[in-house]
């Protein structure tokens, strides 16, 4: 990756239940020069966390309790408490088969990184999210980061409504 981000003004909220992970995590991200790194171990001390502000990304595992970090996901992107339904959320699990992957990119994660992962591999999501955010859509049934990666050519009928400002 070509861009150098700046990491020492970006809040991070790590939520995982493993301690040496969050303490990983928090390790690499501070090499990359973050200065402002929380941790939670369940899903609930996360929802508090982030009443609380200050948040610019969640890093999540799937495998959380007492809801699941999907859950928690669902709950950062649909709920009217929700302090920022725009914030970008990296899925950091061991779940990496593909049913896992499409069912958080449908509740609207932002990045996925399967474990085992490398600082690189975090980094590269981290440039995505903060260098290269997608906008957002809102539709029946969904909220979140717009799915589409590629802009490909589109021949046909555009069946795509807007809304007049």
């Amino acid at each position: 990756m070509s861009e150098k981000i700046d990491f020492s003004h970006v809040r991070f909220l790590i939520v995982d239940s493993n301690k040496l992970m969050c303490q990983l995590v928090k390790d690499i991200l501070m090499m990359l020069g973050c200065h402002q790194v929380n941790t939670v171990r369940d899903s609930e001390k996360a929802i508090a966390a982030l009443r609380s502000g200050g948040y610019d990304v969640m890093i999540t595992e799937w495998n959380l309790k007492p809801r699941s970090g999907l859950e928690l996901l669902d709950w950062l992107r649909t709920d009217g408490t929700s302090p920022d339904r725009m914030m970008p959320v990296i899925m950091l699990t061991a779940n990496s088969e593909m049913e896992y992957v499409m069912e958080s990119r449908d509740k609207g994660v932002t990045e996925f990184l399967a474990k085992p992962f490398t600082a690189d591999g975090m980094y590269r999501r981290l440039v995505s999210v903060i260098a290269r955010p997608r906008d957002f859509v809102s539709v029946p049934g969904y909220f979140g980061p717009d799915r589409r990666r590629q802009q490909l050519p589109f021949e046909g009928v555009d069946r795509r409504q807007t809304k007049p400002e």
